[in-house]
């Protein structure tokens, strides 16, 4: 084909419409307009904001207010819309609006990972029904670009493992309360004078945030389709300041994590597990010196060996960023003809049984101090099949003592932290259950997987 005649097949310009003007939103809307000619240099032909879907129209949004509209099914509607980038969040709202953009033809650009990660089986269905583009890097990690890698870069290579601290605001309070002492009421309460934080923070605290995450990077690593609710979850509201001084004194540090990993049993077989938990992570692993708000994700593939990606993982600007990348590759196709990779699930791996996850971990207790308590305690990790690696005790202050028993204590009382080899998730729930049974044992305090260390 000559360029004249692929020059006729070109669209003279690329209709956008935009549902939401939130933080990102408008970011999204600023940078198109400010950076308009060089957009249109970058996909080769203009894009063209249509209209823009917002809740309440009165509001000064500081564009042209015939763009405005609260009627976001009949902006996409429109026959001169050709991409919809959504940026309202939600599930079953934004689901309906985006199936029918894709079911009308219309390429899809969205950050909303709570919505892919419920529903991608249904939308990359819609797509690829439709022929067209279904874009979600700004779902993941903000800014920083993983989805593309995965669906590109390394689309010749078979990905092994993967984690990621994948939410800003639980990095933010984790790495407060290493660095000033603070427990995590005082912590999270300063996150939300900074903006960190939302008004209800569940979402992130409780793991739901990097949970949506790591059923998004599981679906593309391992060409398996994994949800939400395929995703074992735990938050960072039970960290205390203990686990802080645990975690320092095997020079490590503590990260809520989005774990995600193929696993390959004794007879070949593979299964995925994902899970996010908070964990200890050495302080010579690359991870453990992404701080504050920042997020990273470390991945190890059988070619490439161990990549990180790193960067800001929220925020309006670094968010819309993503956001555009996603816009501009979506208008090239339109304008050019072609479509992006979609998804790919031929692997079809079911997911582990998370009792049959291994890992190490880091198990603190009150103990009675007295002639015996130690045997009894490895006595019940042996019985459970879980090796010991370390043990640790420290006799208790008397205050510290009626902490433990929870009022005036009478007798001697230690902290016991063990760390075990690696061992099941089964048998060490088995184990902590035993624990709790034994008239040595006062309780387990907490339980700590141990990830980025050698198995």
């Amino acid at each position: 084909m000559t360029r004249e005649a692929h020059t006729e097949l070109r669209q003279p310009e690329v209709g956008v419409a935009i549902l939401g003007m939130g933080t990102v939103g408008t970011e999204v809307v600023r940078l198109l307009i400010e950076n308009s000619d060089s957009f249109t240099h970058r996909v080769g032909a203009p894009i063209v904001i249509r209209g823009i879907a917002v809740r309440d129209t009165q509001r000064d949004r500081g564009v042209d207010p015939s763009l405005i509209t609260d009627d976001a099914q009949a902006l996409i509607d429109r026959p001169d819309v050709d991409v919809v980038v959504e940026v309202i969040g939600g599930i079953e709202g934004s689901r309906q609006l985006l199936l029918s953009a894709l079911k009308q033809g219309k390429s899809v650009v969205t950050a909303n990972k709570a919505l892919v990660a419920a529903h991608s089986a249904e939308l990359a269905a819609a797509a690829d029904e439709s022929q067209v583009d279904l874009y979600f890097e700004a779902a993941v990690a903000g800014a920083i670009p993983i989805i593309g890698p995965l669906k590109r870069s390394m689309a010749g290579d078979e990905i092994q493992r993967i984690m990621g601290i994948v939410n800003g605001t639980t990095n933010y309070i984790l790495s407060a309360m290493d660095a000033t002492g603070a427990d995590y009421a005082e912590t999270l309460a300063e996150a939300g004078r900074l903006g960190y934080a939302e008004a209800d923070p569940t979402a992130d605290v409780e793991g739901f945030d990097a949970a949506s995450k790591a059923a998004i990077l599981s679906t593309l690593a391992f060409h398996s389709r994994v949800t939400a609710k395929d995703v074992y979850r735990e938050g960072i509201t039970k960290i205390t300041q203990q686990d802080i001084r645990s975690a320092h004194r095997l020079n490590c540090t503590i990260k809520l994590l989005a774990v995600c990993e193929r696993i390959t049993s004794q007879d070949g077989s593979q299964s995925v597990s994902a899970r996010v938990y908070s964990a200890l992570v050495p302080l010579t692993h690359q991870l453990a010196t992404v701080n504050g708000a920042f997020n990273a994700v470390f991945m190890e593939a059988e070619s490439a060996g161990q990549i990180m990606f790193y960067g800001p993982g929220a925020g309006g600007t670094p968010t819309a960023s993503a956001v555009l990348g996603d816009l501009v590759a979506a208008s090239r196709n339109v304008v050019h003809g072609g479509r992006a990779p979609g998804d790919n699930t031929y692997a079809n791996l079911p997911i582990a049984n998370f009792g049959d996850v291994q890992t190490r971990y880091l198990v603190n207790m009150y103990v009675v101090d007295e002639k015996g308590t130690l045997s009894k305690v490895t006595d019940v990790f042996a019985k459970n099949d879980v090796s010991i690696a370390t043990v640790y005790q420290d006799e208790l202050g008397e205050s510290e003592a009626d902490t433990a028993v929870g009022g005036n204590s009478d007798g001697k009382f230690a902290s016991l932290s063990v760390v075990t080899h690696l061992a099941s998730e089964a048998n060490l729930a088995a184990c902590v259950e035993a624990l709790g049974e034994s008239d040595s044992v006062v309780r387990v305090t907490s339980v700590l997987r141990m990830e980025g260390q050698e198995k």
